[in-house]
């Protein structure tokens, strides 16, 4: 096998990261015909075939994949180090697109906006609510803030803000009228709220105790799209919801809404700020990253 240098493995690295010879060709500033050359030459000298090629997909083969766990580690150090140079480089300065879903966006990612835009002032950002998943990169975002278990694998992840626990509530009067559940399976008798997802599938609600995880499927005569306007039915006694507990926390202690199967409901990872890349990181971007980080150790 003739001599492979790093440089020989970026245009590897690009397809696999974006599985599109367009976007990995634009990532690297050549053309997808010269990413195509590239990446024969690269399989020529390897004796191996690292890609399984239609006219529609890409997809890596076994042989690709081991490629790709071995030396993927070894470039993101390699980033790191250099955009570590960017520090000394310019002023946190332009415009951030941030992507959120409406409950991350209250709970950690406006907090922190207004704090950082107070010590930087050269900096504007752009917040965009959007309760479904979407690609940050056709989209035009830089980053964004969801739920730790629904980031993509493939993005820069940092934890941001405390760790998470659910509530399920409804008002007293509800109560009054109907059974407290005291196990997750009783909500299927009882009227619930429902949560549809931009994709058209319901949740289930998740419930774990002593490593026994269950997922129930509720029904109700109300269905909702966002989970704050599921707080605001509870509120008003159209049926039992659940939430994060810091959005209903003020509710439970002022009598407003009643908690049920609480035991039922432990603390798991919160919320994670997410890039698609370290490579090139506006000094914006990083300024941000770097105080969301200093942001979350001064949280409870």
């Amino acid at each position: 096998m003739r001599t492979i240098s790093p440089s020989d493995l970026s245009p590897f690295l690009a397809l696999a990261r974006h599985q599109s010879f367009r976007r990995a060709a634009d990532e690297i500033g050549c053309t997808p015909s010269a990413l195509s050359h590239a990446l024969k030459a690269l399989e020529e000298r390897l004796d191996l075939r690292l890609f399984n090629r239609t006219t529609r997909s890409v997809a890596l083969t076994e042989a690709g994949e081991l490629l790709l766990a071995r030396v993927a580690p070894a470039f993101r150090d390699i980033e790191d180090a250099l955009d570590d140079l960017n520090n000394f480089r310019g002023a946190p300065i332009g415009r951030l697109r941030f992507n959120t879903a409406r409950a991350s966006a209250k709970m950690v990612l406006l907090p922190i906006v207004a704090r950082f835009l107070e010590s930087h002032p050269k900096v504007n950002i752009e917040i965009v609510v959007d309760n479904d998943l979407v690609d940050m990169v056709s989209e035009g975002f830089d980053a964004g803030v969801r739920f730790g278990e629904i980031v993509a694998q493939d993005m820069i992840a940092v934890p941001i803000g405390p760790r998470q626990r659910t509530a399920i509530v409804a008002t007293p009067s509800f109560f009054e009228r109907h059974a407290r559940p005291t196990a997750p399976e009783h909500l299927k008798a009882l009227s619930c709220i429902g949560l549809r997802f931009g994709s058209g599938r319901l949740y289930a609600w998740e419930f774990e105790r002593g490593g026994v995880e269950v997922q129930v499927e509720v029904t109700g005569a109300l269905i909702v799209d966002d989970q704050d306007m599921m707080v605001d039915a509870a509120l008003l006694g159209a049926g039992i919801g659940f939430a994060f507990e810091d959005q209903v926390r003020a509710f439970i202690d002022e009598g407003k809404l009643v908690r049920v199967l609480e035991d039922w409901c432990p603390y798991y990872g919160g919320f994670y700020l997410y890039y698609p890349s370290r490579r090139q990181m506006p000094a914006a971007l990083r300024a941000f990253v770097d105080f969301a980080r200093v942001w979350d150790k001064s949280t409870p």
